[in-house]
């Protein structure tokens, strides 16, 4: 199989299927792709899809993080941003790479560690998922056991959120209950394409201090 990868050429956008993909040999493919690659895993029960994202996706990904990390820390909440960490639970059987993910109230738990286990350590508090040129698996992170996903699809925020073992679609965020994300952050996003990256980021900021002192 390893042999067959290799010459497996994934374009940006598209993504390849791979079915009856043992756990074995999931870890010797991981292993083999490396952790330097843009392509992105997705495994469950069997089935292994590879996907390379397009430059849109990847804009996306890296400007709703961006804000993300902002709100975090205009908040002054510690946080972990792990990126595409490949999470994978042997006994789930399943495996998935996020755009983004984040430990906040499990920060503490997974701080310093430079390896994760999902059979013993927490899932993400919440992770993000660009579909653009892939789909998510919400069925993957509902078997990991991840409290809340959103999801950027045709330029809306999709919040979902983990209840009695299903996700349900949230009009707010399970971190942030009293900010309405759901609507500023695709505004912010699409501001960052003409008032560029740092002047979205700044206004961004001002955006949640204002709502912090109303809060207050």
């Amino acid at each position: 199989m390893l042999l067959e990868l290799k010459r497996i050429h994934v374009p940006p956008g598209q993504r390849v299927i791979l079915k009856n993909v043992t756990w074995v040999e999931l870890e010797t493919i991981l292993e083999e792709l490396g952790e330097h690659r843009a392509a992105r895993i997705a495994y469950d029960q069997g089935i292994l899809e590879i996907m390379t994202p397009l430059p849109e996706h990847e804009y996306n990904k890296e400007i709703i993080g961006d804000l993300f990390k902002a709100l975090l820390e205009e908040l002054d909440i510690e946080f972990v941003s792990l990126g595409s960490t490949t999470f994978k639970n042997q006994f789930m059987a399943q495996g998935i790479e996020p755009d983004q993910c984040f430990y906040i109230k499990n920060e503490a738990l997974i701080r310093g560690k430079k390896r994760l286990d999902l059979t013993i350590d927490p899932p993400p508090d919440l992770a993000l998922e660009i579909d653009i040129t892939s789909r998510t698996h919400l069925n993957i992170y509902q078997g990991l056991e991840v409290p809340e996903v959103w999801r950027f699809e045709k330029d809306k925020l999709k919040i979902n959120i983990l209840e009695n073992g299903h996700y349900i679609e949230s009009q707010s965020s399970l971190n942030f209950p009293n900010l309405p994300l759901i609507k500023v952050i695709p505004e912010y996003l699409e501001k960052s394409k003409t008032a560029g990256r740092n002047k979205t980021i700044k206004e961004f900021r001002n955006w949640v201090k204002s709502k912090l002192g109303c809060l207050n």
